[in-house]
């Protein structure tokens, strides 16, 4: 039978580090990304989020997240595209990095966000993923920026962008959820990144590349 990465290649993509495996999420693992969000992610009524899509109700947070993954699908083209990565540790789904760019062959620049299930919090994970695919971004797509952006209370997030290399890119004023906040950028560049020790494992990246038309 013919493996579904033939059709969709960016299914035959992972990237691996010493700790975590980071892959598409397929349909079969949908039910494990819901339920690792709603076992939480936040504390209740401070969303770190633009959308507070992880305060849904448990009946509509699967069908969102579930329409959320087909849509990044359906809608990716060489001008626009998100790859949502799923995030496993140990074999157990813990949380999403995704990395995507708009005109990406011109502006040689992608976004990244994130979100891990509370019971891992604290270990290190959200740094391990975002320098995968800043790695990946930068050594395998050929990147010469990777943007991000967090609420300016948002230390944790903020702290692992320091971490890495991140320098402040301006603070905007935004309706997240409805509510006013003040939203910090960030900007990493291959001269500001601070490498990791350890080298990114990296599999089914060429026909992902070809996909999303960026020359290997």
């Amino acid at each position: 039978m013919t493996e579904l990465a033939a059709y969709w290649p960016p299914f035959g993509l992972t990237l691996t580090t010493p700790r975590l495996v980071l892959r598409p999420i397929r349909d079969e693992e949908i039910p494990a990304a819901a339920e690792a969000a709603m076992s939480g992610i936040h504390e209740p009524g401070h969303s770190p989020f633009s959308r507070p899509w992880a305060e849904a109700p448990a009946g509509e947070l699967g069908p969102n997240m579930a329409q959320w993954y087909w849509r990044c699908r359906g809608n990716m083209s060489p001008q626009e595209w998100t790859l949502l990565l799923g995030i496993w540790h140990d074999g157990a789904f813990i949380g999403c990095q995704d990395v995507a760019a708009k005109d990406f062959a011109t502006l040689k620049t992608v976004s990244t966000g994130s979100w891990l299930r509370q019971s891992v919090h604290g270990r290190g994970f959200g740094k391990e993923m975002r320098a995968a695919v800043a790695l990946y971004a930068f050594d395998w797509l050929g990147a010469e920026a990777a943007e991000s952006e967090a609420a300016a209370w948002n230390q944790q997030s903020l702290g692992v962008s320091r971490s890495l290399g991140y320098e402040l890119n301006g603070v905007t004023r935004a309706a997240w959820g409805g509510k006013r906040q003040e939203v910090q950028n960030v900007r990493l560049t291959p001269a500001t990144f601070n490498r990791p020790d350890w080298r990114l494992q990296v599999a089914g990246h060429h026909a992902t590349a070809e996909f999303l038309g960026i020359g290997t």
